[in-house]
C-alpha cells in the first residue's frame, strides 16, 4: 500500500510539472480566438489554469501527507 501511495504522489508532482510547462509555452495560447463571453483566449486560458493549478496543488499536498 505504501508503494502505491508513493506512485500517486509522484503522479501529482508530474502534474505540477506539466502545468508549469503549459504556462511557460506562451505560443500555445497566444491568440485572441476563441473568445469566452467576450474575453480573449489569452486571458481566460490563464485564469482557467489558475484554478487547475490550485486543484492539482491541493491534491499533491494531500498525497504528500
Amino acid at each position: 500500500m505504501n508503494e502505491r501511495k508513493s506512485v500517486a504522489k509522484w503522479l501529482w508532482y508530474a502534474g505540477l510539472v506539466v502545468i508549469y510547462g503549459v504556462i511557460l509555452w506562451v505560443p500555445f495560447y497566444n491568440s485572441v480566438q476563441p473568445r469566452l463571453a467576450g474575453i480573449p483566449f489569452f486571458y481566460w486560458f490563464q485564469c482557467a489554469w489558475i484554478l487547475v493549478t490550485a486543484i492539482v496543488t491541493a491534491f499533491a499536498y494531500k498525497a504528500r501527507l
